[in-house]
């Protein structure tokens, strides 16, 4: 596959993912909607809006944290990063970037057997096991142990993340 044609399957995959993560967005409004229509207009609340609302929220923001957030996107706390050289701002990427895979790794087999023991469980309103809920965190875990290791990789070749020095507040 050539480079070019790698790039163009990258980037209808992330438009993808930000596609779900839009509809994940829409569909938590419309539950939510639904909510406040049902229990101020009819007096009568429905308790699987609530469920819905949840897991379209989890579901979307560990979807758009794993594939949809740019590293130059991540909020940081960058006082003491951004007056860093080039080269220190790589090492410590280095540094953090390791320390990130280790936890997510070591975390991973406890996380992926809690998710697997919750298959018995079942939502209070909705028809849906929470293992299926909950199954997104897997996800995410593992997006991000590939997502640092290549943060590692780039900064190891002199090439710190790219991100956005001195963008936010000072406050």
């Amino acid at each position: 596959m050539t480079k070019t044609k790698l790039s163009e399957a990258v980037r209808l995959l992330r438009h993808a993912a930000e596609g779900f993560c839009g509809l994940l967005l829409v569909l938590m409004f419309l539950c939510f909607m639904v909510q406040i229509i049902s229990r101020y207009v009819f007096n009568y609340p429905f308790g699987w809006t609530d469920e819905a609302s949840v897991f379209f929220w989890v579901w979307g923001t560990l979807w758009g944290a794993a594939f949809v957030i740019r590293e130059k996107n991540e909020i940081r706390f960058d006082i003491f990063y951004s007056s860093l050289s080039e080269k220190t701002r790589a090492r410590a990427a280095v540094i953090t970037g390791i320390c990130c895979i280790a936890l997510f790794a070591v975390s991973l087999p406890a996380t992926y057997s809690y998710v697997r023991f919750l298959k018995v469980e079942r939502a209070t309103y909705m028809p849906i096991r929470l293992d299926y809920l909950y199954s997104i965190y897997v996800i995410f875990a593992v997006a991000t142990i590939m997502r640092y290791t290549l943060v590692v990789y780039k900064a190891l070749r002199g090439t710190p993340p790219d991100i956005q020095i001195g963008g936010g507040s000072t406050l």
